[in-house]
């Protein structure tokens, strides 16, 4: 009897490897390799996907049947499962985890309709013959602004497998670059995939490549579809029917068959960061496409990580970047507040959150057109200090932020979301008491007034709309994003990656409080500042006849002097080679592991960590709430960058003997993660 071998969907790391169960006569035809499938799994009925069919198994004890088949669409196709796998290895998680963010949740009816209309044409739901090849354009395209870009562009219309970290010129033309990448690689007979971070770059590409290649040549993946449509959408692209995938962070798995060409735009966005185990990042699982598919790899963005800096240093990937004079006659014109010339005409300029230059800047440009103001929280006052000493004001309960949401409204804090009765600062109580936590003087000076330390995006928009009376005053932040501007003037308030794209572009920018993105207890804080910085720049009408753009931050501060210049590529090196000196990511591999005291330090002894390994901490985290004398504490272990997956898979195998031996505690691993405090 035939025997089927399945991927149970059970994340417990000790049971993470494939079960054998016998097919029974009746699912004979149905059970087909990448199917999903019903099997008995500890007594419960659990769900898998059928990986593939063998004469005989290994196994020496009683091996079940297969309960039922729930559809014979081979959802999972050898490439996807291979890649689980090889994603479930780099990142120490399983590839029950990973099947789950590789393939959507079934929708009968979606899928019914698709094979219903294969079956009328005969297709059987596939195409009359493979994707043709596309036209390429004449020429380069947009490409030739870039001294490497035409030879990029051929290679991957040949078919061959150019690997490129593109430096994307200032403007709103990256989409169309992207798309005639895309064309040149139809035009190989290839397919494409392209992962943004957002809704809204989602909608810019898709448009490009509506006008490049048709309306029908490719799909999008957006979660806002709803389930049916982009289930339906998804089966087009498992069945051959198009070849060109653009999506958001869960389309790094799609199963795009002959892929030729992987694109991530902005791979520095934390949205391309998976929140769910094993917390995978789309430029890695692209970059493991790339290579396991010989395939080309374009990691693009107006600014440059140091992980796309080391790609470049190790001479996997080679750098698509334009000549300085290009990138001065397209860059737009960038002062900071605090120059010399700006200091002897406003004592000011410095320590002014709007200083004089920014307010001459945005009242000149409003007659050009809208004005973008990027502003780095969102809400009214972030962060509240007490008026006379500034001490910052905090929970007497929790000590978490206290911050106003509104003009009028009562301080509430950001953490346990206790609020005060009137607008007078919070002070620490020694009882913890709630009632006591809160009360209308600070215990520091006694006094009762309350300032600003952090700003947000409302209380910007109330001031400007005062300081320019009669000019309309729009906010884009949070929930509420603006899809697009008008070309009429306007004052546009928006937090960062929130910034809506104008027609013509702004006709100014001024990004304030430089301070606060610089400021952050984050190994990338700077790196993150200079990306923010010059994804709203880039949408300011290009040159220095354009727009003007007025950064309020410390001249001195080297990323400061990289957004001045427009060279994001130097300070990426710079990053880079500092990282490696102090040996952090990327020149490393990183693990944190989190949970209670006891398991951790017990998963540590455990485990055999590869040579050169060095393990950090502990570091208190918080306190378990079951109980509060097992405090939960976070280490780091690093390892050298060649070490990376034997680290992985020696977690992963600790974390399987925890698991066969139910011992209490959960602990988190996590690889390469995105913050290290």
């Amino acid at each position: 009897m035939p025997v089927a071998r399945v991927a149970v969907d059970v994340a417990l790391p000790h049971l993470d490897r494939f079960f054998d169960y016998l097919v029974p006569e009746g699912l004979t035809d149905q059970a087909k390799p990448g199917c999903r499938v019903k099997v008995r799994f500890s007594g419960r009925l659990t769900a898998g996907f059928l990986i593939e069919r063998v004469g005989e198994s290994n196994h020496q004890g009683r091996i079940a049947f297969l309960d039922r088949v729930v559809s014979s669409e081979p959802v999972l196709t050898p490439e996807i499962a291979g890649l689980a796998r090889a994603v479930a290895d780099r990142y120490g998680g399983t590839v029950a985890d990973v099947l789950r963010l590789a393939i959507p949740p079934r929708h009968a009816k979606a899928e019914a309709e698709g094979a219903a209309a294969a079956a009328e044409d005969g297709s059987g739901g596939q195409p009359d013959s493979p994707p043709g090849p596309a036209p390429a354009g004449d020429g380069p395209g947009l490409w030739g602004r870039y001294p490497t870009g035409p030879s990029f562009l051929a290679a991957v219309a040949a078919g061959r497998t150019p690997h490129g970290v593109w430096a994307a010129l200032p403007g709103q033309d990256w989409p169309v670059e992207i798309a005639q990448a895309a064309a040149a690689t139809l035009a190989a007979g290839r397919g494409t995939l392209v992962v943004v971070p957002d809704a809204r770059d989602l909608e810019l590409v898709s448009d490009a490549m509506t006008a490049v290649l048709g309306e029908k040549a490719f799909v999008s993946l957006a979660a806002q579809l709803g389930p049916a449509e982009r289930y339906r959408r998804w089966l087009s692209v498992l069945r051959g029917q198009v070849s060109v995938v653009v999506g958001a962070r869960s389309a790094m798995f799609a199963p795009v068959a002959e892929l030729g060409l992987a694109v991530i735009w902005d791979d520095g966005d934390d949205l391309h960061a998976e929140p769910r185990a094993p917390y995978p990042h789309a430029r890695d699982v692209l970059l493991l496409r790339a290579h396991r598919q010989a395939a080309a790899m374009l990691i693009g963005g107006f600014a440059r990580t140091a992980e796309a800096a080391a790609l470049v240093a190790s001479d996997w990937a080679r750098p698509l970047v334009a000549s300085r004079e290009t990138i001065r006659q397209l860059a737009p014109a960038v002062r900071t507040a605090g120059d010399d010339s700006e200091l002897a005409r406003d004592e000011a300029a410095r320590t002014a959150r709007i200083p004089g230059l920014a307010l001459r800047t945005a009242r000149d440009a409003l007659g050009a057109g809208p004005v973008l103001v990027q502003v780095p929280r969102r809400g009214y006052l972030a962060a509240v200090a007490c008026r006379r000493c500034g001490e910052r004001i905090r929970c007497g309960t929790c000590a978490g932020p206290v911050a106003l949401p509104g003009p009028g409204q009562p301080l509430r804090c950001g953490w346990c979301g206790l609020t005060l009765g009137g607008q007078a600062p919070a002070v620490r109580s020694a009882d913890g008491n709630p009632q006591a936590a809160w009360q209308q003087t600070c215990v520091t000076c006694g006094n009762a007034g309350l300032r600003a330390l952090v700003t947000g995006a409302r209380r910007t928009a109330e001031e400007l709309g005062r300081a320019f009376p009669g000019v309309p005053v729009l906010t884009s932040s949070g929930a509420n994003v603006l899809r697009r501007v008008g070309a009429e003037p306007a004052l546009v308030i928006a937090t960062p990656g929130a910034e809506p794209p104008a027609p013509d572009g702004y006709a100014a920018a001024v990004l304030l409080d430089g301070w606060a993105l610089l400021g952050r207890p984050s190994l990338r804080a700077a790196q993150e500042a200079l990306r923010r910085w010059m994804n709203a720049a880039a949408l300011v009408r290009p040159g220095p006849a354009g727009g003007k753009v007025v950064l309020m931050a410390d001249p001195a501060v080297l990323a400061v002097q990289a957004m001045i210049r427009w060279d994001a590529a130097t300070h990426a090196d710079r990053e880079l080679a500092e990282r490696t000196q102090l040996r952090f990511p990327p020149a490393v591999r990183m693990a944190a592991l989190s949970g209670p005291a006891g398991a951790v330090t017990g998963l540590l002894g455990a485990v055999c960590l590869p040579s050169d390994s060095e393990v950090l901490g502990p570091v208190d985290v918080a306190l378990d709430e079951a109980d509060e004398s097992s405090p939960t504490v976070r280490y780091l272990v690093r390892a050298p960058w060649s070490a990376g997956t034997e680290l992985a898979i020696a977690l992963r195998a600790g974390l399987a003997d925890r698991s066969a031996r139910k011992e209490a505690g959960t602990v988190r691993v996590q690889l390469d993660p995105a913050e290290l405090i």
